[in-house]
């Protein structure tokens, strides 16, 4: 598919396109039969994004049901998220992009609403309490369109900033290159577009359709939920303020531990999506023949066959046919389709069939096989530049040397827990005959060096003497000598050459005829020729799995001058996306930090605001070590969004606070009546992360949605 195309319509067209092959251009024994179709894979992406759409939509609405008990409050909520998701898609179509699952399946609608909610609780207190004051006869009769636009105009001056901050939160994704630039952009950009057309609803449509629906019979209902919430958390907060050097204490203990527990995540790349396939690619010896790989092949699948998880296999054996990678008959590639694996009757994973598969075939010996999925295989052999999810590149002038370094790397690798698929991109390996002119014989026999070379290509690979034409097609007509006489080392060596004198000579006496084993291919990376040794990292995190081959690696290859050593392929991602998020994020939080600043006017506000952050990143780094998920990329993108959130509470938080004191209460009193006004909406927000973890657990584990989601729902609800 081309670049920038749309999968949907470019698989429409093909469909359309085999059909009409098949229809009127095949002979009637012939037929295009898909093997592999990847609208599969689209389709089971839409419709699992689609349902959590649906359903979180649902799940929010009945949260804000509960805690509201009003159903005009929930409808102006609710109503929120999908103009905020229509907006989105607007702005995407308009610069020419499209949703996928990552960047749809990523949106937290607790993030998105919870503008909204802040807009609507005081809109919906403030007319509560102009009713009572009036009594509800004449509330009912009296406009209420000033009380609505001096309550929206107070709480929108920290409904924008929240918004604001949390759209500065995604600069770092905004920053990202190459692989992990492709995929999370889309994601930035959704997740943007869509807080961006929130921030506008919450600011005009909101009040526009509470004016319209809280005419009448607005009062605040006694919700015991809430009730028992609220009295619970303002007993929670008395005696934590009762105490307050003691609690400042233990909360600086807390998220000082919490981050020291950062240090025991694994790392890696990113969790990999389940594309419901797996690709095997079996890289045999290089002086293989094609009769004999076919035959493996053959045998190959057939095992593969035997499997009840497999419903059908397909073999390639040489290179691709869009003739793009350089290799040969040693190269065999396999597609295995399989069932789903809820289907599946030996309740095995994907990784333990696997695991079984490579026990199956490593019955076959001097063979290194690879176990990827189709998508993935890609990306990474583009990634890394070999035939593997990670490899380690020897580079060096004498090819000879640098394979030799890389079998002794390989031999290191095999020793670390964790690696699997390990084996050496080999250079050499293409058998070659070499002779080798002696000047000093050619001046004896007084024999050209010419005539030798053109004697030499003419025998052996054979030389133009004419051209046969046939209408408007040529061809050459070649002379060559027979097999028997150019067939070995000996036979090459009795051809004869004419010297000056007219006296013929054989080539043996002329030049040294030897037969070594040569490069096969030359890969190069920079101009720079390389050999590789490729590996994945399964059963173990990818970060400490490579940090520990490094170290040994090191200790015991000792490379001669002019050669050296990268890391590529998943590793070499990962190292590059978190430097940037090193450099980026500071820079993000330092904008944050200004945008605070210019909304309080003073520092310590600000700094008051920003302290949320490390409390925060707790909650998420305990909810990665307690599932047992590694820090990836998509993780990082859900503190980043964690970050956002914690600070859009502390924004409305100190906002009341201040609109407490502005209106004469005493600091305590200011503080409690603001912690007071916030119970309800940061539990909402709470109640939403919660019930978007029960939602999301039932995404597979290998499925790159829930890092995202961990982080920022845990950590908000801390």
């Amino acid at each position: 598919m081309r670049k920038g195309e749309n999968p949907g319509e470019v698989i429409a067209n093909l469909k359309d396109k085999i059909e009409e092959l098949n229809q009127n251009v095949l002979p009637e024994d012939v037929r295009i039969i898909p093997f592999y179709d990847r609208e599969d894979l689209v389709n089971l992406a839409v419709k699992t994004v689609t349902h959590n759409l649906i359903e979180g939509i649902l799940l929010v609405t009945f949260i804000v049901l509960i805690f509201m008990a009003d159903w005009r409050t929930t409808v102006i909520v609710a109503v929120i998220i999908p103009l905020a998701l229509l907006f989105a898609f607007i702005c995407l179509r308009v610069m020419g992009m499209s949703a996928n699952l990552l960047s749809m399946g990523a949106i937290d609608f607790g993030i998105i609403i919870d503008g909204a909610v802040v807009m609507v609780e005081g809109v919906f207190v403030a007319l509560d309490k102009k009713a009572k004051e009036v009594g509800m006869p004449a509330f009912n009769v009296m406009s209420k369109m000033g009380l609505i636009r001096h309550t929206a105009k107070d709480k929108a001056k920290a409904v924008f900033f929240s918004k604001l901050i949390i759209i500065t939160a995604l600069i770092p994704i905004f920053s990202f290159q190459k692989v992990e630039g492709k995929m999370f952009s889309p994601l930035a950009y959704t997740l943007g577009f869509a807080l961006l057309g929130a921030l506008i609803f919450t600011l005009t449509l909101v009040p526009v359709m509470s004016s319209m629906l809280l005419k009448k019979n607005v009062r605040e209902k006694n919700n015991r939920f809430v009730h028992f919430i609220n009295q619970k958390c303002t007993a929670l907060f008395d005696t934590f303020y009762a105490h307050r050097k003691l609690t400042i204490g233990l909360a600086t203990v807390v998220a000082g531990v919490g981050l020291w527990l950062f240090s025991f995540l694994g790392t890696e790349f990113l969790p990999q999506l389940n594309e419901g396939s797996i690709y095997i690619r079996a890289t045999l010896p290089q002086s293989i023949s094609l009769d004999e790989s076919v035959t493996l092949a053959n045998k190959m699948r057939k095992k593969l066959l035997t499997f009840p998880e497999v419903r059908q296999v397909l073999s390639q054996t040489g290179r691709p046919n869009d003739g793009t990678d350089a290799t040969g008959f040693y190269n065999i590639e396999f597609h295995v389709d399989i069932y789903p694996e809820k289907d599946w009757e030996s309740k095995l994973t994907k990784l333990q069939l696997i695991d079984k598969m490579q026990e199956d075939l490593s019955i076959y010996p001097g063979i290194d096989f690879n176990f990827s999925q189709p998508i993935t295989d890609n990306v990474e052999e583009a990634a890394s530049g070999v035939k593997g999810s990670i490899a380690v590149k020897v580079f060096g002038k004498d090819l000879y040397e640098s394979e030799k370094l890389a079998v002794q790397i390989d031999k290191i690798l095999n020793t670390v827990q964790g690696i699997e698929d390990l084996g050496v991109i080999r250079n050499i390996g293409q058998p070659e005959l070499r002779i080798e002119l002696n000047e000093r014989q050619l001046a004896r026999y007084g024999v050209a060096k010419e005539d030798v070379q053109s004697i030499i290509e003419m025998a052996i690979g054979g030389k133009s003497a004419s051209l046969l034409y046939e209408d408007e097609r040529k061809f050459n007509i070649m002379v060559r000598y027979s097999e028997e006489f150019r067939q070995n080392e000996e036979e090459i060596g009795k051809i004869l050459v004419p010297a000056m004198d007219g006296t013929m000579v054989p080539i043996k006496e002329l030049a040294d005829i030897t037969t070594i084993t040569g490069p096969l291919l030359i890969f190069r990376d920079n101009h720079a020729r390389f050999c590789a040794v490729k590996f994945s990292v399964r059963g173990r995190d990818m970060g400490t799995a490579v940090a520990e081959a490094q170290k040994k690696v090191n200790a015991s290859v000792h490379l001669p001058a002019g050669y050296s050593l990268k890391w590529t392929g998943d590793f070499e991602n990962q190292q590059r996306a978190s430097k940037r998020l090193a450099q980026v994020v500071p820079i993000s939080i330092a904008i944050i930090f200004i945008i605070l600043f210019i909304l309080f006017s003073n520092a310590r506000d600000a700094g008051l605001v920003l302290l949320n952050v490390p409390f925060a990143a707790v909650g998420g780094i305990a909810a990665l070590l307690i599932t047992g998920f590694n820090f990836s990329i998509s993780a990082g993108i859900g503190f980043i969004a964690l970050f956002g959130i914690c600070i859009q509470n502390g924004v409305i938080m100190i906002s009341d606070i201040k609109a407490n004191l502005k209106l004469g209460s005493p600091l305590q009193e200011a503080t409690k009546e603001g912690v007071r006004s916030r119970i309800r909406p940061v539990i909402m927000t709470a109640a939403m992360a919660a019930i978007g973890l029960l939602h999301y657990r039932r995404i597979d584990r290998s499925d790159f949605l829930r890092p995202v989601h961990l982080p920022a729902d845990c950590g908000s609800s801390v």
